[in-house]
């Protein structure tokens, strides 16, 4: 494998990447997500994600890559100018975004739902654990984190190459898990809220809120009920991602 070298900040790649780095819109006008690290690039490769460029410092070794990934080596410096980390793991790749619209009728028997987790952290470490504990798939309501950003990708740890995620509105997607005989339910206080413990939730799906705000009232009244996660009187609420942990949990037990 012959890598090219590149030495200029002014280089087109070079700002590729950057741009894929910092916008958005960038990565869903190309269909492209920026990764970072030799793990994360090993998951891409295990899980067969479109490969476009990898771009590594001189002395960090790759593994074998298909013939038509371009390929190029960058001094130290320049790659940390590149990456979205203060401390570059040495290899950077750019991949396709999986193009995947929630089904009609969804499969499987197991969703979750988040409604407005804007920290990109908070995203992918619940994607991690969705992956972790069973769920067939991750719903992404409006006022999201990007799934697709280095942050959200990095905290998956691979997860955003096995599990499938959605974004959707969503009354949308609430009509698409009703076609499927996915009850939906909230995580969080109602009238009537029943202990996490006490639900079968081997069959539906759930919707987790913001970290500020909790699940909005829209996501409220497309719900079928809430559920609580029992916790000690003088504390108020887990933070996201904790309470999609205990939640995923629950949905998986018996299956795992």
């Amino acid at each position: 494998m012959t890598a090219e070298r590149i030495t200029s900040r002014s280089n087109p790649l070079i700002a590729r990447v950057r741009r894929l780095r910092d916008k958005r819109s960038a990565r869903r006008e190309e269909g492209v997500l920026l990764g970072e690290g030799p793990k994360l690039l090993e998951e891409a490769l295990r899980w067969g994600v479109e490969l476009d460029s990898v771009i590594c410092s001189e002395d960090c070794p790759l593994p074998a890559l298909p013939p038509q990934v371009r390929t190029a080596r960058v001094p130290g410096e320049l790659l940390a100018y590149a990456a979205d980390t203060r401390t570059p793991q040495g290899v950077l790749f750019l991949a396709r975004i999986p193009q995947r619209a929630l089904p009609e009728r969804p499969e499987g028997s197991r969703y979750l739902i988040l409604d407005g987790v804007q920290d990109p952290g908070n995203v992918g470490t619940i994607w991690r654990t969705a992956d972790a504990f069973g769920a067939d798939g991750l719903i992404l309501g409006p006022g999201c984190a990007d799934p697709w950003s280095p942050k959200t990708v990095r905290s998956t740890m691979g997860a955003a190459f096995r599990l499938p995620v959605y974004e959707e509105e969503l009354g949308a997607a609430a009509e698409k898990l009703s076609a499927a005989g996915l009850p939906l339910y909230a995580a969080a206080l109602g009238n009537p809220c029943r202990d996490v413990r006490q639900m079968d939730l081997s069959r539906c799906a759930v919707v987790i809120g913001s970290e500020g705000h909790g699940v909005s009232r829209q996501a409220l009244e497309l719900c079928r009920g809430t559920l609580r996660i029992p916790m000690t009187a003088r504390c108020e609420s887990l933070n996201a991602a904790v309470a999609a942990a205990v939640v995923l949990w629950e949905m998986g037990r018996g299956n795992l």
